[in-house]
């Protein structure tokens, strides 16, 4: 794995900031999924970006 990727072990501790329920990665995406709150939360160089603001909206 290299240093800009997001370690899939980080799921365990991360939850989401809006729910606090639990999130998916999608690899392809580079994102951290909340379906409860449908929102996208981008993973840049490895570190998930947590952020409401800096969040995509889903259509679920």
């Amino acid at each position: 794995m290299s240093e800009t990727e997001f370690d899939p072990k980080m799921l365990e501790a991360l939850v989401c900031p809006v729910t606090q329920t639990t999130l998916s990665y999608d690899a392809e995406k580079r994102e951290l999924v909340s379906k409860a709150a449908k929102m996208a939360f981008p993973v840049r160089n490895g570190i998930p970006i947590m952020l409401v603001d800096e969040a995509r909206r889903l259509d679920l």
